[in-house]
Formats: structure tokens, C-alpha cells, sequence
């Protein structure tokens, strides 16, 4: 199975400030257990800003143009370097490609792109890891990422792989009965129309961009290529190894 796993901000926080290090480890072990039993995995990651944060010493979340895309290009080989530190045991280099929304607009952009991904994936001992390239995205910071927290980005990036399945990672169990994220986890949507969206709330946190909204819409982009998406708690113990079950965990988006 070729999976396309996104990691949001909020999930990539660490309490203390800077990044979730500790969770970044799991995740990578998880990784390389499912390269192991045969799967492809292609991470969209968050957590660019928030790196550059904490190396800024900047408490809140900028909320200026200039000041975002300082954290961003502070921040991104930070993050980097944090993952090729968690993935390195594993023998697992990070590779990095950044992305701006109108790169998918060019079609040869998208052919090279798509190009540079394949070759990744032959190599065997890299991992690609997308991001929203916020140090240029001047027209997305300016309106809290057009990507929404990379949720739409996620679902470009799995049907350019050709995905089969999209795992959204986020600070909720998945899709709830309520806006405001209580009520009862929604286990399986088979079409994403208003009464669906009715249960979705806004963005769950100020270092977080991206709400359920905007899962839910690339969700619906990525089922329209004939991919399933799974909505699921990052913090959830071995939720990247089991988003490859039959029932996954979380919310199970397919028609």
C-alpha cells in the first residue's frame, strides 16, 4: 500500500515550545515498520513556523506576513534535521520537497515534481517529506496557508503519488458528532455533503492552522480520485501502524 501520511502543526508542538521530539520518534519507528512489512509511505509535514518559533523565542504565533515567513525560513531546516535525527536509526534520509499552491498550477512543475517523487520512492532509503514552501507562499501566509495547515496539500500530494490511501494526523480523535469537537467519533463517511460538514468546526488551536473543515475538504478531493482518507489522533499509540488496517482508526472516509 502507498500511503501519504500528514502530520499538522498542532500534533508537532512540543509544551515546553519547539517541537514534539519524543512523538517524531514514534512515528519515525512506525514509519520504518511499515517500509519493512512492504508499504510506501510520503509524509506531508507542518511545523516549519513552529520550529522557527522556538528558535526566535517568539512565545505566540506571529500573525504578520514578514514575521511568518521569518519563522519559516528559520524554522524549515530545523525540521529537517529533527526528522532525519528520528529517522537516521532506521537508515532513512529525509528528503525534502518544498511546494507553493501555484507550483501545482505549472504543469511541468507538476511533471517534475512528480518525476523527482517517483525517483525517491525507487531509491528505497529515502523518505520524501512534503511542506508547504511558506518562505515563498506570500499570497497563503497571508491568508493562514491556502493549503489550510497543508490539508489541501496533502491531498494534491496523494494523487500526484497515485496514493492509496491519505492519513490525516491531528489533535482529534476524527470527524465528531459536533462542531466543537465533543459528542461521538463519526467512525465512516461514505460522502462528504452539508450534513457532514455541519459537524466540522474551525481551526482547535492558535499554533494550529488548519481545522476539520479543511480535512474534510481534501478528504472529499482525495475520494474523488478513488482514494481513501483515514482522520485520525496522532497521539494515538501506533496510529501510523495500524492506518494501514482494514478498519482503520479514526475516521474512515471512503465511498
Amino acid at each position: 500500500m502507498r500511503l501519504v501520511i500528514k502530520i499538522g502543526s498542532s500534533l508537532l508542538a512540543a509544551r515546553a515550545g519547539g517541537l514534539a521530539e519524543s512523538r517524531m520518534r514514534q512515528w519515525a519507528k512506525e514509519i520504518a515498520g511499515l517500509r519493512r512489512a512492504g508499504h510506501e509511505v510520503i509524509l506531508v509535514s507542518s511545523g516549519a513556523i513552529r520550529a522557527g518559533m522556538q528558535a526566535l523565542g517568539w512565545k505566540k504565533r506571529p500573525t504578520s506576513r514578514p514575521q511568518m515567513q521569518a519563522c519559516a525560513t528559520v524554522g524549515q531546516p530545523l525540521l529537517m534535521r529533527a526528522y532525519g535525527a528520528t529517522l537516521a536509526p532506521y537508515r532513512i534520509l529525509a528528503a525534502q520537497i518544498l511546494l507553493t499552491s501555484w507550483d501545482l498550477d505549472s504543469r511541468k512543475i507538476y511533471e517534475n515534481t512528480q518525476a523527482t517523487l517517483h525517483t525517491l520512492m525507487k531509491l528505497k532509503n529515502c523518505l520524501p517529506i512534503f511542506n508547504e514552501n511558506d518562505a515563498l507562499s506570500f499570497e497563503e501566509i497571508a491568508l493562514l496557508n491556502a493549503f489550510g495547515d497543508n490539508d489541501r496539500l496533502s491531498a494534491h500530494v496523494a494523487i500526484l503519488a497515485k496514493a492509496d490511501r491519505l492519513v490525516i494526523l491531528t489533535d482529534a480523535p476524527g470527524l465528531m458528532s459536533r462542531p466543537d469537537g465533543s459528542g461521538t467519533l463519526i467512525r465512516r463517511v461514505k460522502k462528504i455533503d452539508a450534513k457532514v460538514l455541519a459537524c466540522a468546526g474551525g481551526a482547535g488551536s492558535a499554533g494550529s492552522v488548519g481545522g476539520m473543515v479543511s480535512k474534510l475538504e481534501a478528504a472529499r478531493q482525495a475520494m474523488g480520485r478513488g482514494i481513501g482518507v483515514v482522520i485520525a489522533d496522532g497521539r494515538m499509540d501506533r496510529v501510523v501502524a495500524k492506518s494501514v488496517d482494514r478498519i482503520p482508526p479514526g475516521t474512515w472516509v471512503a465511498k
